[in-house]
């Protein structure tokens, strides 16, 4: 996977990454609102050298060295005895600082406490204490407060801002790495261009995720409008560009695995075809777990093992629905031997004499990878579709189904990307599915796997 490919995969799981960012921050928040609330209150005292060592670096390290001083244990100790304060002189020094403002002689004392109150009474306490200890010296240096310490509004820490900040560059820190480890161990398909590379077959179609189409299936169900029906009505334009001069006529609808939605594709792709004027013939030749039946509310008890045991003719066998054109030959009883009874003479004689009498026969078949039974009807049928299922079908069962096709001599007429995220089809520029203006035209300049399968 290329650089680009795998950084498009990382930020398309982009709601892993924002709820592990919101995390980091509800975690700090949640630290913010256990940690006390320390608060720092400030006192500036002037040191005064004699006038003839004001500009010495002498003077300049004697000051330095009494900024130790004022945030020292002297200055503690008489903090403690001034304010007469129930604390050891070590708690106290440990909440009192110094520091020479720079290019000054004024050392700024700072202290902290959890109260406001508190922390300008230390630090008033301790410049203070420094100036009387100074002047005890008796040495030859001046201080005098310059700066009184007040209580302060703000508390000096913990930084809520630096903690959020914290907080969120650590969740999405984790969000991207979690979203790159599963990136690096997903292998399915997430795309239109990643099925047709894997697949050396150009995409017919891809179907966006609908939320309605596990309660309304059917095509006819929906308005001419809506992104479904027209996704189908794409699909169907575009079988028209696979052979211009020997269009397919009978086609096998399959999958690598089952819940793909292939039989749906199935029902919506023979309606569509059934809408432009076509005759169609459906065959259910799934024989293990027949749905095109309860699709499209057909009797099942009469239908394909029926007639391949010639109980009944495949006339007497087809059955009408709501939609002109379309015809269905349903499973029949269930054998205990599908992949055998597929693969019989009477199986070709059927598929042949079906035909001879429909424009179109669309036949739907098991999972390829489970069970030999699609392979079988793949090699019966002018090739196959295969359907792939977006974030679900891994790539390597798409090779495999592949590769089944080409083993029994089937020609992979294309694929379709079944429940895609709408967002992913703009972002990738295909609408809601392959238009017939791209298809026609990779084809016909034999641009991408597609075109250079076909001019080869």
């Amino acid at each position: 996977m290329s650089h680009t490919r795998r950084v498009t995969s990382v930020l398309t799981r982009w709601p892993t990454i924002v709820l592990l960012t919101l995390v980091g921050l509800a975690i700090a928040l949640a630290a913010l609102t256990q940690a006390t609330a320390r608060y720092a209150a400030h006192a500036d005292v002037l040191v005064s050298p004699p006038e003839e060592q004001s500009t010495s670096a002498a003077a300049e390290r004697t000051i330095a060295s009494y900024a130790e001083v004022l945030g020292g244990r002297t200055t503690a100790a008489g903090v403690v005895a001034q304010l007469s304060l129930d604390r050891s002189t070590r708690s106290v020094d440990r909440d009192l600082d110094a520091t020479v403002v720079d290019g000054t002689a004024v050392l700024r004392v700072t202290a902290t406490s959890d109260d406001a109150d508190e922390a300008a009474r230390l630090g008033q306490s301790a410049a203070e204490s420094f100036v009387a200890w100074l002047k005890d010296q008796k040495t030859t240096l001046t201080a005098s407060i310059v700066s009184d310490a007040v209580a302060p509004t703000d508390q000096a820490s913990p930084d809520r801002t630096a903690w959020l900040l914290a907080g969120g560059l650590a969740g999405l820190l984790v969000g991207l790495v979690v979203a790159a480890l599963r990136s690096r161990a997903d292998h399915s398909i997430h795309s239109p261009t990643e099925l047709e590379a894997d697949t050396h077959a150009p995409v017919l179609g891809a179907i966006a995720f609908d939320r309605r189409a596990g309660r309304e299936p059917l095509i006819t169900s929906l308005t001419t409008q809506h992104p479904r029906f027209e996704a189908f009505r794409i699909l169907r334009t575009n079988l028209q560009f696979l052979d211009l001069d020997r269009a397919p006529r009978v086609i096998t609808i399959t999958s690598a695995v089952p819940g793909e939605g292939k039989t749906t594709t199935a029902c919506n792709l023979a309606i569509a075809l059934a809408q432009a004027g076509v005759r169609v013939a459906v065959v259910e030749g799934d024989l293990r777990r027949p749905r095109i039946s309860t699709y499209l509310g057909v009797e099942k008890a009469v239908g394909l093992t029926t007639v391949l045991l010639g109980r009944v003719s495949l006339d007497a066998a087809m059955q009408t629905i709501d939609v002109p054109g379309l015809e269905i030959l349903a499973s029949g009883s269930l054998p205990p031997n599908p992949s055998e009874i597929l693969q019989t003479t009477a199986m070709s004689t059927l598929i042949a004499g079906l035909h001879a009498d429909y424009d179109m026969v669309v036949i739907d078949a098991p999972p390829l990878l489970p069970v030999t039974d699609a392979a079988l009807l793949a090699s019966l049928s002018d090739g196959a579709i295969l359907v792939v299922r977006h974030g679900s079908t891994k790539r390597e069962a798409v090779r495999a189904a592949t590769e089944r096709l080409s083993g029994v001599g089937a020609t992979l007429l294309g694929s379709v990307l079944t429940m895609t995220p709408s967002k992913e089809l703009v972002r990738h520029g295909y609408g809601y599915g392959y238009g017939p203006e791209f298809f026609a035209k990779n084809v016909a300049t034999g641009k991408g796997e597609a075109g250079r399968r076909r001019a080869r």
